[in-house]
């Protein structure tokens, strides 16, 4: 099954009995692709043993720590079929990951990312607020962060507005000209968490704005970590936006991503339970040996995506602790595992787009 085929899948279709069998298939081929193509990785594989001739169930597939693309060239194209190179998040000092896509990889993470999100918002491109600045896809010391985000979910809006100006003060008048142009239609309305906390919420709340984006949908993400500090829940967060704007708490989705797994995001379903896609899956291992943790056990956050062709990130073991919560039985109706993040390991780095963001500014 190449990629084509893979992303002709309805996004939460498959049941467990289905959804394992294709991962088993679609990981295996790509772990041998890999294999056979990425020389670090192969003899990654080869000093843990792998026997390629008869390959594990995807659980028992060795997996990467997501660090290790801030230390290696991992590459499983030719350098010329490189098409773009995205950077993940980091504060100053910090080594940054590298993903190097060719044209196949980066459409593939666009379709996806695509089929996910339109499973929330439909198939019609709709005005979408940005909840950001136009200048952070200008400058490129934020570029791979922010900017490549908001790029990426542009491609859901037939227009767009972005509700800060260059000082990252909210644009009052902007707004009002933006909403009362598209009275009574629906709001896509994207940004990163603490941005939006910071720098609409706070904002709309110093200047007595009141927008109704009672029609909004909003998609966060990018991490929680600095409004933790302030002790906001992500009940608290949305029930202060309902509050302050009148978007419904049912239509704010977070999601939770990352650039070494671009397009497989797990999204946040109307029950507030983040949901793996039939693209991609979510294992919780123990700390102690890396086992298989139970359902409602805590670990730390392994991913598995259908999508990376171009260098060996379909299985990688994050710096994340989750808890799964059940598979096949979210009250939302979606079919897949569902989860909650409880957080970083400790002494991991900071790594979300808008925690990077807060460090730096």
């Amino acid at each position: 099954m190449d990629i084509e085929d893979v992303l002709k899948i309805e996004p939460y279709s498959l049941d467990r009995v289905a959804k394992r069998q294709f991962l088993n298939e679609r990981l295996r081929h790509l772990t041998q692709h890999h294999y056979e193509h990425c020389v670090p990785y192969r003899k990654m594989m080869d000093a843990v043993g792998l026997d390629m001739s008869r390959l594990p169930e995807y659980e028992d597939l060795p997996f990467l720590p997501v660090r290790l693309f801030k230390e290696l060239e991992l590459c499983s194209c030719e350098k010329e079929e490189v098409v773009k190179t995205m950077t993940s998040s980091g504060t100053s000092g910090q080594k940054v990951s590298r993903i190097y896509l060719d044209r196949v990889t980066s459409a593939a993470q666009t379709k996806c990312l695509t089929r996910i999100v339109s499973d929330y918002l439909g198939t019609k491109r709709v005005p979408m607020l940005i909840l950001d600045s136009s200048s952070v896809v200008k400058n490129r010391a934020m570029f791979s962060a922010r900017g490549a985000g908001i790029l990426g979910f542009s491609m859901f809006g037939n227009t767009r507005q972005y509700a800060l100006n260059e000082e990252m003060e909210l644009d009052v008048e902007g707004l009002k000209q933006f909403l009362l142009k598209h009275e009574n239609e629906t709001i896509f309305l994207f940004g990163f968490t603490f941005m939006v906390w910071q720098h609409f919420y706070k904002k709309l709340i110093e200047t007595g704005y009141r927008p109704d984006l009672s029609r909004g949908v909003l998609i966060h993400g990018g991490g929680w970590k600095k409004l933790e500090s302030e002790k906001v829940s992500p009940q608290d967060f949305k029930k202060c936006l309902n509050d302050v704007c009148g978007i419904m708490p049912e239509h704010i989705h977070d999601y939770y991503g990352m650039v070494e797994q671009t397009g497989t995001i797990y999204m946040e379903c109307e029950e507030g339970h983040l949901h793996a896609s039939a693209y991609s899956d979510i294992l919780i291992r123990r700390a102690k040996d890396f086992s298989l943790a139970e359902k409602g056990e805590e670990g730390i956050i392994e991913v598995v995506s259908v999508l990376p062709e171009s260098y060996p990130g379909h299985v990688l073991l994050t710096e994340d602790r989750g808890v799964i919560l059940g598979e096949d039985d979210c009250p939302c109706g979606r079919k897949g595992k569902y989860f909650k993040i409880n957080g970083r390991l400790k002494n991991a780095e900071i790594r979300g787009c808008s925690d990077t963001y807060a460090t730096r500014f």
